[in-house]
């Protein structure tokens, strides 16, 4: 049973949603040009954005409690809206989508094995690495209209990160706490893992981006080392100010300027 009050996450989901609708999509009619190897990057991102979530929702609806599985279907949505938008871009680029891939596959099989616990722990994984690349796609593109939709996921993500955070400490809270850090670190160890296949799968878009493959996995380890400490009892920042928390502790965690920050040669320069 969950104990923790959703009602202020599923508030901001609302109000991300009502944000959402009065702002209005990009602009699709401009076009987009995108280099061949961003494009099949993208296109494997979008096979991972799309869904219907009916696994994570129908455990977040045996976990007790109707105003989590409110947040969670809100979620899902949010899920949902990425891989629409994903799609609507490459359509302006000239591209479709694909049908699968290997990597969404295995990650869906994976989150399906258990119950919520582990369900989130692997979705976390997925979540953190899509903070890296899509960072990465909105500071380093040339395209202004893939610039713009990897900002808007972006931000998305920032947010749902806390949210499932706040989840798993408080799954994680009844156990001891040596077995909380060894899932953390474990969890941790699974997170490099996956970083170094993405950074492997989309080397040639991570590259044209600006980003080698080691800095790409070596922050998205740095970026995951608060979300750790969250699960295993640790402050999770409060829904109205996830994301610019985020933001911030970006900037201070990695002593880079906002400018810096948004250039193709800034955080994430690559290796010569």
């Amino acid at each position: 049973m969950i104990k923790i009050e959703y009602g202020a996450w599923v508030s901001g989901f609302q109000a991300e949603r009502e944000r959402r609708a009065a702002l209005g999509d990009p602009d699709w009619g401009k076009g987009a040009r995108l280099p061949a190897e961003i494009v099949r990057s993208i296109q494997k991102f979008q096979v991972g954005e799309d869904g219907d979530g009916s696994a994570l929702s129908g455990k977040a609806d045996l976990a007790g409690d109707p105003v989590y599985s409110e947040a969670v279907r809100l979620f899902i949505a949010e899920e949902q809206n990425h891989a629409r938008m994903l799609k609507l871009l490459l359509a302006a680029g000239g591209a479709g989508t694909l049908d699968g891939h290997w990597s969404d596959a295995t990650f869906v099989r994976v989150r399906r094995l258990l119950g919520l616990r582990v369900e989130l722990l692997v979705l976390m994984i997925a979540e953190v690495v899509a903070l890296g690349y899509y960072r990465a796609l909105r500071d380093g593109v040339a395209d202004p209209l893939a610039s713009e939709v990897a900002g808007r996921i972006l931000a998305d993500e920032e947010r749902h990160v806390p949210f499932h955070c706040l989840r798993l400490r408080e799954g994680l809270a009844g156990l001891p706490r040596p077995v909380r850090r060894a899932v953390t670190c474990g969890w941790r160890g699974l997170l490099a893992g996956a970083a170094v296949l993405v950074a492997v799968d989309h080397g040639p878009a991570l590259r044209t981006l600006g980003v080698g493959r080691g800095a790409f996995v070596a922050q998205t380890l740095r970026s995951s080392a608060w979300m750790a400490r969250a699960m295993s009892g640790g402050p999770v920042p409060a829904p109205a100010v996830a994301g610019t928390v985020a933001v911030l502790r970006d900037l201070n965690e990695f002593g880079v300027s906002r400018d810096r920050l948004r250039s193709r040669r800034g955080a994430f320069r690559p290796k010569a």
